[in-house]
């Protein structure tokens, strides 16, 4: 191993999960390209051919499958997804085709895939992100059909720093974090697999980090997760140092109980985001104080055709019961875009992204809406809950709050708005006269500020939640939230930020919505500094020229010296 780098010099990435760690270089690289052409294979031994294909095929699915049953959360889900595509009957039809035509079943495999990336792309959103899935199903059939084992990650003894182009579920969702100290990624953006799966685990990420390819394996590498930095050639002594300093810092998390509130005492309520009764008994037991966005998207993805309200009922009140005597918030359909729900949203939308979703599918699905708001009203009527508060997504327009908020209030429920138009950020204190409170989805207001899939690996930088231009947003609209009187809450990705958290309440904002796992990082975080400080550090990353420099600018608010 080399633990002295003869260039010394720090590569920058996209932050997405905190933490300092010191260790070799581990690359996993994809597998090379086969040869896309190759010899017809004889009629006679075609049928043969694609019955090696489909075992091939069965055999990841039977793979990823075992590994779904092993692993938790996000992990156990994301290779549930990956499985499925193994076993898409339409990209498997696909290749037995050419098959038939007399494509061997490797060449078949690399040109059905091939047309489906492509498709995958034009639609955007959550299906382009699929496209990493798809195209690391291809590789272990392929594998097999080769008889060469499927790729992944490499087993190791040692405590290494993970390298790759891009990491799919299937490579992270079993990562150890004992002996993957960091994840370090080319591609991919704050919403990737590798996001996904390192926040799961409390790894420290950093994705879209283009300058890594000449990094060998082996050497000895600084990542700080907070940065976004990776430093090579960086004395051992100081490596160790900050190591061991950021050992405090997980110490402190884990010491942390709640409930939040800032060093001089200002109370700041810290609430999940979660999808189930179970994602909810989860988030109390780690802390939350309620929750801050109940995603109601379970309820109608797992059915073909509108649930009952009886159906939705089974899946809001359990949620209701672990928060029964504290606030619970929650979010009606979000569908269309990376969610897509046949039954609410339109087909074949050029821009789903900007097309018909959340709210929006009210219009010609009017009833799916009144259902759910009468779904939502009696589960909370049948267990007692007097604190639910609604509201809608993808809000635009004045006319459309003043309609959602007029059939919450019929149900004697509170009506909110998520701010994540910059529509409604510019016009703010309009829209807070005609709810009782709003929570910005910084996910999406960063999207339509940057004007920049959020799912897209080649637009990471523009995604990311430091983006000035959308901080300035977070702060109108929490300035309209201080001078009306109006709660302001954050429950996108921004929040989970812990030193972004502090900029947050700093500007204003009430309440701060975050995955049950990042919620004591958080809180940790915010019992760290005044209010006082708080508020210097949200007036001077308003100021700042790009999202490095948002984040220098608070690190130095906040006398964060390391």
């Amino acid at each position: 191993m080399s633990l002295d780098d003869t260039n010394p010099r720090i590569v920058y990435g996209t932050p997405v999960v905190d933490g300092i760690a010191y260790a070799p270089v581990a690359w996993t690289r994809r597998p090379g390209v086969p040869a896309l052409t190759a010899p017809d294979i004889p009629e006679s031994e075609r049928d043969a051919e694609i019955k090696r294909f489909t075992a091939s095929a069965d055999v990841v699915v039977a793979n990823l499958q075992a590994r779904a049953e092993d692993a938790t959360g996000q992990a156990a889900a994301l290779l549930e997804v990956t499985a499925s595509i193994a076993g898409d009957p339409a990209w498997r039809k696909s290749i037995q085709k050419k098959v038939t035509r007399g494509i061997p079943a490797v060449q078949a495999t690399m040109a059905a895939t091939d047309e489906f990336v492509m498709q995958f792309e034009r639609q955007g959103g959550i299906m382009a992100e699929r496209t990493t899935d798809l195209r690391d199903v291809r590789d272990r059939v392929i594998a097999h059909l080769e008889g060469r084992p499927e790729p992944g990650v490499p087993h190791l003894d040692h405590p290494v720093i993970l390298f790759a182009d891009d990491l799919s579920p299937a490579d992270t969702a079993g990562l150890d974090p004992s002996m993957f100290l960091a994840l370090v990624t080319e591609l991919g953006g704050p919403t990737s697999h590798t996001s996904i799966i390192a926040r799961q685990h409390g790894i420290p990420c950093i994705v879209a980090a283009r300058k890594i390819t000449d990094i060998e394996e082996g050497t000895y590498v600084l990542v700080d997760g907070q940065r976004g930095t990776i430093q090579i050639g960086i004395d051992e002594g100081d490596a160790r140092k900050q190591v061991e300093a950021d050992r405090k810092r997980i110490e402190l998390i884990e010491q942390w109980e709640g409930p939040g509130r800032l060093k001089d005492g200002t109370p700041v309520e810290l609430l999940a985001n979660v999808r189930d009764g179970e994602t909810a008994n989860a988030a109390r037991k780690v802390g939350a104080e309620g929750i801050g966005l109940l995603r109601t998207e379970l309820a109608f993805l797992e059915s073909r055709s509108e649930p009952s309200v009886e159906a939705q009922r089974a899946v809001y009140e359990p949620a209701l019961t672990a928060f029964s005597d504290k606030k619970v918030v929650i979010r009606t359909l979000d569908a269309g875009s990376d969610k897509p729900v046949p039954y609410a949203t339109l087909q074949e939308e050029a821009n789903p992204a900007l097309g018909v979703r959340g709210l929006r599918t009210s219009g010609p699905n009017p009833n799916l809406l009144l259902h759910q708001l009468d779904a939502i009203a009696e589960a909370s009527k049948s267990m007692g809950h007097e604190k639910t508060w609604v509201m809608a997504p993808m809000i635009s327009t004045l006319p459309e709050t003043e309609w959602f908020a007029g059939l919450v209030r019929e149900r004697g429920m509170i009506p909110g708005i998520m701010v994540e138009v910059p529509s409604v950020a510019i016009m703010a204190e309009r829209f807070m006269e005609l709810v009782d409170f709003v929570s910005i989805g910084t996910n999406d207001l960063t999207q339509y500020t940057m004007a920049a899939d959020r799912l897209s690996p080649d637009l990471a930088e523009y995604s990311d939640p430091w983006q000035p231009a959308a901080l300035n947003l977070v702060a109108k609209v929490a300035a309209a939230g201080k001078k009306t009187g109006t709660p302001v809450g954050v429950c996108g990705e921004a929040a989970a930020d812990p030193l972004l958290a502090c900029v947050l309440v700093g500007m204003g904002v009430t309440s701060l919505s975050v995955s049950p796992s990042a919620l004591k990082a958080v809180g940790a975080q915010l019992a760290q500094y005044t209010m006082e400080q708080c508020e210097a550090a949200a007036a001077t990353v308003v100021e700042a020229w790009d999202q490095g420099d948002a984040r220098h600018r608070v690190r130095k608010a906040l006398n964060i010296l390391q």
